[in-house]
């Protein structure tokens, strides 16, 4: 048999070099790179950029933060780089480059109390001014330049997503879990709403052993009078809340959802608000902290279709 040649063109490789003084926002955009689907490698050394793109082009664009913090930076070096990547017709690269103005770069350095990179034992001003000057070349070859001197990290990432972003619907990722409030609260939540007003199903004996994720609990849940209003004002607020925490630059927001033992009405109620945000087009993932405690369940996504009565 033949092998079939695949001669099909090939996508470039989309690679941004992120550079700038410090303290002017690189940490802050190489992180909301990665949030819009880049894989993000901060500090790299410019000599190990040329051999990470040898081999076959990744699925996912690269965002590389360089600056003099790395052991073979020079400012002709990411120059010399610069160029290299433009010869090659298999790779897009570009040069973004945060910029700050000194006072505010001395406002940071003051308030976060760290030492500068280039005057570890004298005045960080000095460092800035050294820095600022040996970067210029850079600055001036630059084909993205955003100076953040007057904007909030919120600011910057919302001027990096009309720059990066490919796909605005998979920027926040929303979690949904159920607890037992007899364990505490989950850490990492935003926001937990209390499920243990609705009936319980623990004191029906043939559904005590079950959980959230039986049709049965389900049904039994969902026949209290309370439980369709209380999803209906709970997947409304969770709809308002989401654009707003996208335009805000979040990049996860966590929904707790606690009853008493954290294996029937909590379960319950997660399973069906990650169903109702998942149909709306929201990347939704699911987790029963009880219920993996004890080998019932792992973590999941809500797809929008019954994954569970399937298998």
């Amino acid at each position: 048999m033949s092998a079939v040649m695949d001669d099909s063109p090939k996508a470039p490789q989309h690679v941004v070099l992120v550079t700038g003084p410090s303290g002017a926002g690189r940490s802050t955009a190489i992180n909301a790179l990665e949030d819009f689907g880049f894989e993000a490698i901060d500090n790299i050394p410019l000599g190990l950029i040329p051999r990470l793109l040898e081999g076959p082009a990744l699925s996912r664009p690269l965002a590389l933060g360089v600056d003099i913090r790395n052991r073979d930076f020079t400012v002709e070096g990411l120059l010399g780089l610069r160029r290299a990547l433009d010869g090659q017709p298999l790779v897009q690269a570009q040069l973004l480059y945060l910029d700050a103005a000194p006072e505010v770069l001395a406002r940071r350095y003051s308030e976060t109390r760290r030492r500068h990179p280039l005057s570890p034992d004298s005045a960080y001003t000095d460092g800035i001014a050294r820095e600022l000057s040996l970067l210029e070349p850079a600055r001036s070859a630059a084909e993205i330049l955003i100076d953040t001197s007057e904007l909030s990290p919120h600011d910057l990432r919302a001027q990096l997503a009309g720059w990066f972003a490919q796909d605005e619907s998979q920027q926040l990722a929303v979690s949904v879990q159920s607890f037992s409030y007899k364990r505490g609260l989950p850490q990492g939540l935003d926001t937990v709403f209390d499920c243990r007003f609705l009936d319980n199903p623990h004191w029906v004996p043939e559904l005590r052993a079950k959980t959230g994720l039986d049709a049965e609990v389900r049904a039994h849940v969902q026949a209290d009078p309370r439980f369709a209003p209380f999803l209906e004002k709970i997947v409304d607020l969770a709809l308002f809340m989401l654009p707003a925490c996208t335009e805000e630059g979040k990049a996860h927001l966590s929904f707790g959802f606690g009853c008493t033992g954290g294996q029937h009405r909590s379960v319950m109620v997660t399973e069906t608000v990650a169903r109702a945000l998942a149909d709306r087009g929201w990347q939704v993932s699911t987790r029963h902290r009880e219920l993996e405690r004890r080998g019932q369940t792992a973590k999941g996504v809500a797809t929008g279709t019954d994954e569970r009565s399937q298998a």
